[in-house]
């Protein structure tokens, strides 16, 4: 029988994703959270009216928040002043507070792709023949271009971005459920981002990826620490998302995946339990 807490899970069923279908992702997790929970779905613009009917809010594929920054905004002020529970907790340091990270990682020198937001930081930058200009709130690379290094001086510094256009060989995705390692997918082909195939993580690798989620803090939550490998085999930290990461799980095995319910299940008991802004 299912728990008698109740799970508001926070999704956009119709989101059009490139190369990837949220929805089938979040009907069969919630098939599965349902044998351990009362749960209900709802989108992500009424998640403020029906939380407090809830004991957790479980944010998943609900979505870039940039869509509606306003109702997000007032979400997180509503949920933090009632002192709702909501998983990930909205402490997190990573993408969940948009993309401040990247220039705090890269000043305190952390493996991540460098990356400044004044262009009197622009010598920072290593040669490059081409670098990423995106929005610090941007997300599935909306409003991201490329330009060569004499434009740079022309952008429009403030909301804006700026990294070397790595060539990279591959991207690699690490995920977690709170610090546990479930499983690892990486994309061969560095045209096709969501083209995954599984990928067998080194001890050097994994350790990468915790140095990530231990600048987090996070003690609960499902993270995905995105990184690409260089030419030269280094890994770099391309975004740590702690907000709404898309699983993937429909590429991994039957086995992965029950171990990710099984974890989840017992995180979120976890963080039932824990007392109040643990």
């Amino acid at each position: 029988m299912p728990d008698s807490r109740r799970v508001l899970y926070v999704t956009d069923l119709a989101y059009q994703a490139r190369g990837r279908r949220y929805c089938d992702e979040d009907i069969w997790l919630t098939s599965r959270l349902r044998d351990h929970f009362d749960i209900a779905l709802c989108h992500p613009l009424e998640a403020a009216a029906l939380m407090d009917t809830f004991d957790v809010v479980v944010v998943r594929n609900s979505g870039p928040v940039l869509h509606y920054q306003n109702e997000y905004d007032a979400f997180r002020e509503r949920a933090t002043a009632r002192g709702t529970r909501v998983y990930n907790p909205l402490s997190g340091r990573g993408d969940m507070a948009g993309k401040q990270y990247l220039l705090d990682l890269t000043a305190a020198g952390y493996p991540v792709i460098p990356t400044i937001a004044r262009s009197e930081h622009l010598h920072l930058l290593p040669e490059a023949g081409q670098y990423a200009v995106k929005p610090k709130a941007g997300a599935d690379s909306i409003g991201l271009t490329f330009v060569p290094r004499e434009q740079l001086g022309g952008i429009a510094y403030g909301d804006i971005l700026v990294q070397p256009r790595i060539d990279f060989r591959y991207e690699v995705s690490f995920y977690y459920i709170d610090d546990t390692f479930q499983y690892a997918l990486h994309a061969p082909d560095p045209e096709r981002r969501w083209k995954l195939e599984r990928y067998e993580p080194t001890d050097a690798d994994l350790t990468f990826a915790q140095r990530f989620l231990d600048w987090n803090t996070l003690d609960h939550g499902i993270q995905r620490v995105d990184a690409c490998r260089t030419r030269e085999g280094e890994l770099l930290l391309v975004e740590l998302e702690d907000l709404n990461p898309y699983l993937s799980l429909g590429l991994v095995s039957d086995r992965t995946r029950d171990s990710f319910v099984t974890h989840m299940t017992a995180s979120l008991h976890r963080f039932l339990d824990a007392p109040p802004h643990a």
